[in-house]
């Protein structure tokens, strides 16, 4: 049985409907390695200081699905026997309206990429219907469009490439709206990638 959150009001000129029902979900999330985890981490502490935003891991979000956590468990598991540690292209740093997409390190799609987002996704038994695009959030906070373009075009990723080696489940409300979501995360589970 899934829980449902009270719905959410949004504003009509975004061109979304006007109520968004709010649930618990499992996302899984991909953990940078070393030394990009160590980077993305002070980066991310540091806008959200400046910000005054809501600290939170670096990671990548591969799958979003149903909020049961035997099926983490084995997700999990057989994402961590099949699947090696992989490398994400970095395309550039961008910006949107969305909150959990207000400042992100966008990366490129690899078949490598693809096969863990369906490893996870059949291994969980879930049908949701999360569109894959890979990015890194470096923060989470409603500011205008100006600041955050500023914002974007004043960081520098020292990386052409970044290096993925564990898996991380995490229950969370979805979509996360606020910093209150944020810091009702809870982490499910967690492995390593071989390789």
């Amino acid at each position: 049985m899934r829980e449902i959150q009270k719905a959410t009001s949004l504003n009509c000129k975004s061109g979304v409907s006007e109520f968004v029902p709010r649930r618990t979900v499992i996302a899984y999330w991909l953990i940078p390695a070393e030394p990009a985890r160590t980077f993305f981490q002070g980066l991310i502490e540091g806008i959200a200081r400046r910000y005054n935003a809501p600290l939170f891991e670096p990671h990548v979000t591969l799958h979003v699905g149903a909020n049961h956590a035997d099926a983490a468990e084995k997700a999990l598991s057989k994402a961590a026997r099949e699947c090696q540690a992989i490398k994400l292209k970095a395309l550039e740093i961008d910006h949107s309206g969305e909150f959990i997409k207000t400042l992100f390190v966008q990366f490129a799609i690899s078949a490598r990429l693809r096969q863990l987002n369906r490893v996870i996704r059949n291994a969980a038994e879930d049908s949701s219907r999360y569109q894959l695009k890979p990015h890194l959030s470096l923060l989470y906070k409603k500011m205008p469009a100006v600041a955050r373009s500023e914002l974007a075009d004043s960081i520098n990723v020292p990386f052409s490439e970044v290096a993925f080696g564990a898996l991380k489940a995490v229950r969370c409300i979805s979509p996360t709206q606020t910093r209150a979501d944020v810091e009702g995360w809870r982490l499910v589970g967690a492995t390593e990638l071989s390789g």
